[in-house]
Protein backbone atom coordinates (compact mmCIF):
# COMPACT_ATOMS: atom_id res chain seq x y z
CA UNK A 1 0.00 0.00 0.00
CA UNK A 2 1.19 3.53 -0.70
CA UNK A 3 0.87 6.54 1.53
CA UNK A 4 -1.46 9.32 0.48
CA UNK A 5 0.41 12.02 -1.39
CA UNK A 6 -1.56 14.86 0.21
CA UNK A 7 -2.18 18.32 -1.23
CA UNK A 8 0.50 19.93 -3.37
CA UNK A 9 1.94 23.10 -1.86
CA UNK A 10 4.10 25.84 -3.35
CA UNK A 11 7.03 24.25 -1.52
CA UNK A 12 6.26 20.90 -3.20
CA UNK A 13 6.23 22.61 -6.59
CA UNK A 14 9.55 24.30 -5.81
CA UNK A 15 10.99 20.90 -4.90
CA UNK A 16 9.82 19.48 -8.23
CA UNK A 17 11.42 22.33 -10.17
CA UNK A 18 14.63 21.89 -8.19
CA UNK A 19 14.82 18.18 -9.02
CA UNK A 20 14.21 18.91 -12.71
CA UNK A 21 17.02 21.47 -12.68
CA UNK A 22 19.40 18.95 -11.11
CA UNK A 23 18.55 16.36 -13.77
CA UNK A 24 19.00 18.82 -16.64
CA UNK A 25 22.29 20.11 -15.22
CA UNK A 26 23.98 16.78 -14.62
CA UNK A 27 22.71 14.30 -17.19
CA UNK A 28 21.66 15.01 -20.76
CA UNK A 29 20.78 11.38 -21.46
CA UNK A 30 18.75 10.94 -18.29
CA UNK A 31 17.06 14.27 -18.90
CA UNK A 32 15.96 13.14 -22.35
CA UNK A 33 14.61 9.88 -20.96
CA UNK A 34 12.73 11.64 -18.15
CA UNK A 35 10.84 13.79 -20.62
CA UNK A 36 9.37 10.60 -22.10
CA UNK A 37 7.96 9.45 -18.76
CA UNK A 38 4.26 9.84 -18.12
CA UNK A 39 3.34 12.92 -16.08
CA UNK A 40 2.25 10.78 -13.13
CA UNK A 41 5.76 9.39 -12.66
CA UNK A 42 8.15 11.92 -14.22
CA UNK A 43 8.58 14.26 -11.24
CA UNK A 44 9.00 11.35 -8.85
CA UNK A 45 11.82 9.78 -10.87
CA UNK A 46 13.52 13.17 -11.04
CA UNK A 47 13.19 13.45 -7.25
CA UNK A 48 15.05 10.16 -6.80
CA UNK A 49 17.79 11.17 -9.23
CA UNK A 50 18.25 14.57 -7.58
CA UNK A 51 18.93 13.02 -4.18
CA UNK A 52 21.32 10.49 -5.73
CA UNK A 53 23.19 13.27 -7.48
CA UNK A 54 23.50 15.44 -4.37
CA UNK A 55 24.93 12.51 -2.39
CA UNK A 56 27.32 11.72 -5.22
CA UNK A 57 28.50 15.31 -5.40
CA UNK A 58 29.16 15.40 -1.66
CA UNK A 59 31.47 12.43 -2.12
CA UNK A 60 33.02 13.20 -5.50
CA UNK A 61 33.00 16.92 -6.32
CA UNK A 62 36.68 17.52 -7.00
CA UNK A 63 36.12 21.29 -7.12
CA UNK A 64 35.01 21.34 -3.47
CA UNK A 65 37.99 21.81 -1.15
CA UNK A 66 36.75 19.37 1.50
CA UNK A 67 38.51 16.80 3.60
CA UNK A 68 37.30 13.21 3.82
CA UNK A 69 36.03 13.94 7.32
CA UNK A 70 34.06 16.96 6.12
CA UNK A 71 32.52 14.97 3.27
CA UNK A 72 31.56 12.22 5.69
CA UNK A 73 29.95 14.79 7.99
CA UNK A 74 27.92 16.23 5.10
CA UNK A 75 26.85 12.79 3.88
CA UNK A 76 25.81 11.78 7.40
CA UNK A 77 23.78 14.97 7.75
CA UNK A 78 22.04 14.27 4.45
CA UNK A 79 21.28 10.67 5.43
CA UNK A 80 19.91 11.76 8.80
CA UNK A 81 17.75 14.45 7.20
CA UNK A 82 16.31 11.90 4.77
CA UNK A 83 15.48 9.54 7.65
CA UNK A 84 13.84 12.26 9.75
CA UNK A 85 12.00 13.81 6.82
CA UNK A 86 10.67 10.42 5.74
CA UNK A 87 8.96 10.16 9.12
CA UNK A 88 7.55 13.68 9.22
CA UNK A 89 6.88 14.11 5.49
CA UNK A 90 8.72 17.41 5.23
CA UNK A 91 12.25 18.78 4.90
CA UNK A 92 13.62 22.30 4.71
CA UNK A 93 15.96 20.97 1.99
CA UNK A 94 14.15 21.08 -1.37
CA UNK A 95 15.92 18.02 -2.80
CA UNK A 96 15.28 15.96 0.33
CA UNK A 97 11.70 17.21 0.51
CA UNK A 98 10.99 16.09 -3.04
CA UNK A 99 12.57 12.70 -2.42
CA UNK A 100 10.69 11.95 0.80
CA UNK A 101 7.37 12.93 -0.74
CA UNK A 102 8.10 10.33 -3.40
CA UNK A 103 9.42 7.76 -0.92
CA UNK A 104 6.31 8.00 1.23
CA UNK A 105 4.02 7.89 -1.78
CA UNK A 106 5.55 4.76 -3.29
CA UNK A 107 6.75 2.82 -0.24
CA UNK A 108 10.46 3.36 -0.86
CA UNK A 109 11.88 2.26 2.46
CA UNK A 110 15.08 1.73 4.40
CA UNK A 111 15.74 -1.54 2.55
CA UNK A 112 16.60 0.59 -0.48
CA UNK A 113 17.70 3.87 1.10
CA UNK A 114 20.22 2.48 3.63
CA UNK A 115 22.29 0.48 1.10
CA UNK A 116 22.49 3.56 -1.10
CA UNK A 117 24.06 5.69 1.62
CA UNK A 118 26.34 2.82 2.63
CA UNK A 119 27.74 2.68 -0.90
CA UNK A 120 28.18 6.43 -1.06
CA UNK A 121 30.11 6.32 2.20
CA UNK A 122 32.32 3.55 0.82
CA UNK A 123 33.66 5.98 -1.78
CA UNK A 124 35.18 8.11 0.97
CA UNK A 125 37.64 5.46 2.11
CA UNK A 126 37.73 2.49 -0.29
CA UNK A 127 39.82 2.78 -3.45
CA UNK A 128 39.78 -0.83 -4.71
CA UNK A 129 37.25 -3.66 -4.53
CA UNK A 130 37.15 -7.44 -4.43
CA UNK A 131 34.23 -9.40 -5.88
CA UNK A 132 32.18 -9.21 -2.68
CA UNK A 133 32.65 -5.51 -2.01
CA UNK A 134 32.08 -4.68 -5.68
CA UNK A 135 28.76 -6.53 -5.71
CA UNK A 136 27.74 -4.78 -2.50
CA UNK A 137 28.77 -1.40 -3.87
CA UNK A 138 26.91 -1.84 -7.17
CA UNK A 139 23.80 -2.96 -5.30
CA UNK A 140 23.78 0.12 -3.09
CA UNK A 141 24.85 2.66 -5.66
CA UNK A 142 22.85 1.47 -8.67
CA UNK A 143 20.58 -1.54 -8.25
CA UNK A 144 18.60 0.08 -5.45
CA UNK A 145 18.13 3.20 -7.59
CA UNK A 146 16.61 1.04 -10.31
CA UNK A 147 14.39 -0.56 -7.70
CA UNK A 148 13.31 2.84 -6.36
CA UNK A 149 12.28 3.83 -9.87
CA UNK A 150 10.45 0.53 -10.28
CA UNK A 151 8.45 1.28 -7.13
CA UNK A 152 7.31 4.46 -8.87
CA UNK A 153 6.58 2.77 -12.19
CA UNK A 154 4.30 0.13 -10.64
CA UNK A 155 2.78 2.55 -8.10
CA UNK A 156 4.22 0.61 -5.17
CA UNK A 157 2.25 -2.58 -5.92
CA UNK A 158 4.21 -5.43 -4.33
CA UNK A 159 3.18 -8.11 -6.82
CA UNK A 160 4.09 -6.10 -9.90
CA UNK A 161 7.28 -4.93 -8.21
CA UNK A 162 8.39 -8.47 -7.36
CA UNK A 163 7.94 -9.74 -10.92
CA UNK A 164 10.10 -6.98 -12.37
CA UNK A 165 12.65 -6.43 -9.60
CA UNK A 166 15.43 -8.60 -11.03
CA UNK A 167 15.31 -6.79 -14.38
CA UNK A 168 15.28 -3.36 -12.74
CA UNK A 169 18.28 -4.26 -10.61
CA UNK A 170 20.23 -5.60 -13.60
CA UNK A 171 19.49 -2.43 -15.57
CA UNK A 172 20.78 -0.27 -12.73
CA UNK A 173 23.88 -2.45 -12.48
CA UNK A 174 24.51 -2.18 -16.22
CA UNK A 175 24.26 1.61 -16.10
CA UNK A 176 26.75 1.77 -13.23
CA UNK A 177 29.25 -0.60 -14.83
CA UNK A 178 29.12 1.33 -18.12
CA UNK A 179 29.83 4.51 -16.16
CA UNK A 180 32.75 2.85 -14.38
CA UNK A 181 34.27 1.82 -17.70
CA UNK A 182 33.59 5.13 -19.44
CA UNK A 183 34.97 7.11 -16.46
CA UNK A 184 37.99 4.88 -15.90
CA UNK A 185 40.45 7.70 -16.55
CA UNK A 186 38.75 10.20 -14.21
CA UNK A 187 38.23 7.66 -11.43
CA UNK A 188 41.86 6.53 -11.48
CA UNK A 189 43.62 9.84 -12.16
CA UNK A 190 41.38 12.34 -10.33
CA UNK A 191 39.97 10.20 -7.52
CA UNK A 192 42.47 7.38 -7.10
CA UNK A 193 39.78 4.70 -7.41
CA UNK A 194 39.52 1.48 -9.39
CA UNK A 195 36.09 -0.09 -9.06
CA UNK A 196 36.35 -3.33 -11.04
CA UNK A 197 37.87 -6.16 -8.98
CA UNK A 198 41.42 -7.22 -9.84
CA UNK A 199 41.71 -4.53 -12.51
CA UNK A 200 45.17 -2.98 -12.84
CA UNK A 201 44.60 0.34 -14.66
CA UNK A 202 48.20 0.36 -15.82
CA UNK A 203 47.69 -3.01 -17.53
CA UNK A 204 44.18 -2.39 -18.89
CA UNK A 205 43.98 -4.30 -22.17
CA UNK A 206 41.53 -5.50 -24.82
CA UNK A 207 40.85 -8.82 -23.11
CA UNK A 208 39.94 -7.07 -19.84
CA UNK A 209 37.77 -4.53 -21.64
CA UNK A 210 35.90 -7.26 -23.54
CA UNK A 211 35.37 -9.31 -20.39
CA UNK A 212 33.81 -6.32 -18.62
CA UNK A 213 31.61 -5.48 -21.60
CA UNK A 214 30.44 -9.10 -21.89
CA UNK A 215 29.16 -8.80 -18.31
CA UNK A 216 27.51 -5.46 -19.03
CA UNK A 217 25.78 -6.79 -22.13
CA UNK A 218 24.47 -9.77 -20.17
CA UNK A 219 22.90 -7.33 -17.67
CA UNK A 220 21.38 -5.31 -20.51
CA UNK A 221 19.92 -8.45 -22.12
CA UNK A 222 18.17 -9.48 -18.89
CA UNK A 223 16.96 -5.92 -18.37
CA UNK A 224 15.56 -5.72 -21.90
CA UNK A 225 13.14 -8.55 -21.20
CA UNK A 226 11.87 -6.68 -18.15
CA UNK A 227 11.53 -3.36 -19.97
CA UNK A 228 8.92 -4.84 -22.31
CA UNK A 229 6.75 -5.65 -19.27
CA UNK A 230 6.73 -2.14 -17.80
CA UNK A 231 3.59 0.02 -17.72
CA UNK A 232 3.08 2.29 -20.72
CA UNK A 233 3.79 5.39 -18.62
CA UNK A 234 7.43 4.37 -18.16
CA UNK A 235 8.19 1.83 -20.89
CA UNK A 236 9.41 4.17 -23.65
CA UNK A 237 11.57 6.23 -21.30
CA UNK A 238 13.25 3.17 -19.79
CA UNK A 239 13.73 1.70 -23.27
CA UNK A 240 15.47 4.90 -24.34
CA UNK A 241 17.73 4.80 -21.28
CA UNK A 242 18.52 1.13 -21.96
CA UNK A 243 19.29 1.84 -25.63
CA UNK A 244 21.46 4.86 -24.87
CA UNK A 245 23.63 2.80 -22.54
CA UNK A 246 23.69 -0.09 -25.00
CA UNK A 247 24.96 2.34 -27.63
CA UNK A 248 27.59 3.62 -25.21
CA UNK A 249 28.64 0.04 -24.52
CA UNK A 250 29.02 -0.55 -28.27
CA UNK A 251 31.19 2.54 -28.56
CA UNK A 252 33.31 1.42 -25.62
CA UNK A 253 33.72 -1.95 -27.33
CA UNK A 254 34.93 -0.22 -30.51
CA UNK A 255 37.38 2.03 -28.66
CA UNK A 256 40.89 0.67 -28.02
CA UNK A 257 41.57 -0.11 -24.37
CA UNK A 258 44.60 2.17 -24.35
CA UNK A 259 42.36 5.05 -25.45
CA UNK A 260 39.72 4.35 -22.79
CA UNK A 261 42.41 4.58 -20.15
CA UNK A 262 42.87 8.26 -21.01
CA UNK A 263 39.70 9.50 -22.74
CA UNK A 264 35.98 9.56 -21.96
CA UNK A 265 33.71 8.14 -24.67
CA UNK A 266 30.32 9.75 -25.29
CA UNK A 267 27.27 9.30 -27.50
CA UNK A 268 26.75 12.30 -29.85
CA UNK A 269 23.47 14.19 -29.52
CA UNK A 270 22.45 13.26 -33.06
CA UNK A 271 22.75 9.58 -32.20
CA UNK A 272 20.81 10.11 -28.98
CA UNK A 273 18.02 11.74 -30.99
CA UNK A 274 17.95 8.76 -33.36
CA UNK A 275 17.69 6.36 -30.42
CA UNK A 276 14.78 8.32 -28.95
CA UNK A 277 12.99 8.35 -32.30
CA UNK A 278 13.52 4.61 -32.73
CA UNK A 279 12.10 3.80 -29.31
CA UNK A 280 9.06 5.98 -29.94
CA UNK A 281 8.46 4.34 -33.30
CA UNK A 282 8.62 0.84 -31.82
CA UNK A 283 6.15 1.84 -29.12
CA UNK A 284 3.70 3.08 -31.73
CA UNK A 285 3.89 -0.30 -33.48
CA UNK A 286 3.15 -2.27 -30.29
Amino acid sequence: MTAASGPVSDFDRAARRTAAAVVDTYSTSFGWACRLLGPAVRDHVRAVYALVRVADEIVDDVAADLTVAERDELLTALEQEVALATKRGYSHDLVVHGFVRTARRFAIGADLIDPFFASMRTDLTVTTHDDESFARYVHGSAEVVGLMCLRIFVDGADGAYGRRAAGAARLGAAFQKVNFLRDLADDVDARGRSYFPALDPAAFDEATKDRLLDDIEADLAVAQRAVRDLPRSSRVAVQVAHDLFAELARRLRATPARTLRHRRVRVPDAVKARIVAGALAREVRR
